[in-house]
């Protein structure tokens, strides 16, 4: 989700700044993301009536991934998509992937360097913040020279990677502490240690009133545990669970969610699976130990 609003608002401006009458909508966009220039312009909803000449979808697989948003989407003329995941399914009209590139954001830096379009001090602070959380802060495999380079010209416009890193990296929301606190508890491991798990309930979400985004990160809290190969976070939703997961050195867990239908890049993934909570658990275990060496 982060990455959508970088790249997002980033695109907003720059349409914007060309003349185009723009919605960018985001039904849950997380409030750690407010600090975006134009960031109340993002739209939950628009009219259903309207048909969209052009409809852009960025960072996406496929249109199961646009939930909340994907008919204004599928009605649009022309369908435009840009993204760097290995699984993208080429669902739109025109498609600009690179699974080579560790962000989205930075193949949208040069999509809009391609086309003429001037790289704002606003439209920037969007890019730059897509690629500080693609990349964990430049801490993911695929980082480039390429990276630093684009991340080199942002700064020369006077965005503030401070900032950007403050806020989306460090920053966290009660919500996402007591979260953090009841996956640390629950954390069981696996295949000697290599596996870590956790989760969380709708009750739990409940009680720490969560609200989008105040999930990110939770995943990579297994991950950086000593002699954990694969981390796994289960968060409850009303029909099943929304399952993430994160790898060190050389499960690929796009190709362990593939199984149920999810995807994502080969050491970051994830996947939904219909059913409960106790069954789910069982069968994403199932899964990944047999990509444990």
């Amino acid at each position: 989700m982060e990455m959508q609003c970088g790249c997002s608002l980033a695109m907003y401006h720059a349409l914007v700044n060309m003349g185009k009458n723009v919605d960018v909508i985001i039904p849950r966009m997380p409030k750690t993301f407010s600090f975006l220039p134009k960031a109340n312009e993002v739209k939950e909803e628009s009219d259903k009536n309207v048909i969209y000449d052009l409809g852009i979808a960025v960072d996406c697989t496929d249109t199961k991934r646009l939930k909340g948003y994907e008919e204004y989407y599928e009605n649009a003329k022309v369908k435009i998509s840009i993204d760097h995941h290995s699984t993208n399914s080429m669902f739109a009209d025109y498609n600009c992937i690179d699974p080579t590139s560790p962000a989205c954001a930075q193949i949208l830096l040069m999509v809009l360097h391609s086309i003429g379009v001037e790289i704002t001090k606003d439209i920037g602070t969007c890019i730059l913040t897509g690629i500080a959380t693609d990349t964990g802060g430049f801490r993911y495999e695929g980082v480039t020279t390429e990276t630093f380079e684009s991340v080199a010209r942002l700064l020369t416009l006077g965005v503030n990677l401070t900032e950007v890193c403050k806020k989306t990296l460090q920053a966290k929301t009660k919500a996402n502490f007591e979260l953090t606190k009841l996956i640390m508890n629950r954390m069981e491991f696996f295949e000697d240690g290599k596996i870590a798990l956790t989760y969380v309930t709708r009750e739990d979400e409940e009680k720490a009133n969560v609200l989008p985004g105040d999930h990110e990160g939770l995943v990579e809290i297994g991950r950086d545990i000593e002699n954990v190969e694969v981390s796994i976070f289960i968060r409850e939703i009303e029909d099943g669970v929304k399952i993430s997961l994160r790898s060190n050195e050389y499960v690929n867990v796009a190709e362990v969610c593939s199984i149920f239908s999810g995807g994502g890049h080969l050491r970051a993934a994830g996947c939904t699976i219909r059913f409960p909570l106790e069954t789910a658990k069982e069968k994403i275990l199932e899964r990944v130990k047999t990509f444990i060496k």
